[in-house]
């Protein structure tokens, strides 16, 4: 089992930053891949930014050139650097983190509950 903690989120004027952080911790498991994904009301879950193990990384169109995603491995913890903030990136926040199950090397996920991001016009 994999539990995910949260924080950064909160409320900011539209061209401002906020450091979103999501540290795993859990045992049997080894992480592969670490990302944000985001949900505004009345729309779906979407991808914002993802990492690999290795550092790579994939950002959703909305959010190059805006956004940085990061990892220390060592922690365990991957963040979200969002400069540059707009009113439709108003969102609640999720930390996913992808890997595999060392008791049996079954792929999973696991999803953090949440961090709310609200930029104000």
């Amino acid at each position: 089992q994999v539990q995910l903690v949260e924080s950064g989120g909160g409320l900011v004027q539209t061209g401002g930053s906020l450091r979103l952080s999501c540290a795993a911790s859990g045992s049997r498991f080894s992480i592969d891949r670490m990302g944000w994904y985001r949900q505004a009301p009345g729309k779906q879950r979407e991808l914002v930014a993802s990492i690999t193990k290795d550092g790579s990384t994939n950002y959703a169109y909305s959010v190059k050139g805006r956004f940085t995603i990061s990892r220390d491995n060592a922690k365990n913890t991957v963040y979200l650097q969002m400069n540059s903030l707009e009113p439709d990136d108003t969102a609640a926040y999720y930390c996913n983190v992808n890997g595999l199950r060392t008791t049996d090397w079954s792929r999973r996920d696991y999803w953090g509950q949440g961090t709310q991001v609200t930029v104000s016009a």
